[in-house]
């Protein structure tokens, strides 16, 4: 019954995604919701300037009903669900505002780091107040060992300190076609594996439900990108996934799920420390996609060598907490 459900949810994700696409673009481009290319970036990525932006609408509105029917059919909705989807939907809406400002509104900057910021601590702050009240527990545990050590009160540091982080890393990815998409729908499909196997089915469905309806954009989103998923997606994701992390407590463990996340964003802080302190720049441009892509990469090459490293940090996590 429950494989069947996973089935189904996978499969629903994914046709939402897909078949609004085609609908959805026309739509974006009579709207002129046009990406906004920055001129500091690669210069071939100046001939996308105008591919439809905001995408990530339909995964939000793809993960949201898949999510709630297919949960539906298995049992009601829990609360934990209701999370994830605070969050999801939360984190996607300042990434509308961003979007929004920049595309309608002409301001390339979007909302400023401090007006993001303090959107992004409100979610966090709420989803750690709901799991207080349902005695979640706030021990971290150390993954290969029997270790784990109490926050108590910290914790709700700990959950900002992952729902920005990882947002905002999942954010820095989303510079290449399709490249987000892959390693979103690896690094979820991942964790509804280590999900099922902890017997949290409700998060594996969710998790389900995202891979599908990245996968339906991803159809759309491939070199040569019909459409982007803009801040709207890639905030939603990230903070997704940390929250994912977080309620099946395995939060050390995204740190190797999301292996191609962390190396984006070390990537950026190297490369300011680097020029902050000696002038000189560690890659030619940051985060790393673009170093790959100055080296003479295409960028098809760099999206697969990417989506491969998501997955082989994907199958080692699940190795590690599985089999090991």
């Amino acid at each position: 019954m429950m494989e069947k459900v996973i089935i189904f949810t996978i499969i629903m994700g994914f046709l939402i995604s897909a078949l609004l696409s085609p609908l959805f673009i026309p739509f974006l481009r009579r709207l002129k919701f046009g990406q906004s290319i920055r001129e500091e970036g690669p210069q071939s990525h100046l001939k996308k300037s105008g591919t439809p932006t905001m995408g990530g609408i339909m995964i939000l509105l793809s993960i949201t009903v898949t999510t709630l029917v297919m949960t539906g059919k298995f049992s009601e909705p829990t609360m934990k669900i209701y999370l994830l989807l605070l969050v999801t939907l939360g984190f996607g809406l300042l990434g509308f505002l961003d979007d929004f400002i920049k595309v309608v509104m002409k301001r390339n900057l979007g909302l400023t780091s401090l007006q993001k910021l303090l959107g992004q601590i409100v979610i966090s702050v709420i989803f750690y107040l709901v799991l207080r009240q349902n005695e979640f527990s706030t021990a971290i545990h150390i993954p290969l060992t029997d270790y784990s050590f109490e926050l108590g009160w910290f914790y709700v540091f700990f959950i900002i300190f992952w729902l920005v982080g990882f947002s905002n890393a999942v954010n820095l990815t989303d510079g290449l076609d399709g490249l987000l998409s892959g390693t979103a729908a690896i690094a979820f499909g991942a964790f509804a594996v280590l999900a099922w196997n902890l017997s949290q089915f409700e998060i594996s469905i969710f998790s389900v439900a995202v891979s599908g309806a990245v996968l339906g954009f991803l159809v759309f989103n491939a070199h040569p990108a019909k459409v982007f998923m803009g801040d709207t997606g890639s905030l939603a994701l990230g903070g997704a996934i940390a929250a994912v992390a977080i309620l099946t407590k395995l939060e050390i463990i995204l740190i190797i799920i999301g292996g191609v996340f962390v190396i984006e964003t070390l990537s950026v802080i190297l490369q300011v420390i680097s020029f902050k302190t000696t002038g000189r720049r560690i890659f030619r441009m940051s985060p790393l996609h673009h170093h790959y892509e100055l080296v003479g990469w295409s960028e098809w090459r760099v999206v697969v060598t990417f989506w491969t490293v998501g997955l082989l940090c994907a199958i080692l996590a699940i190795y590690i907490e599985v089999w090991m």
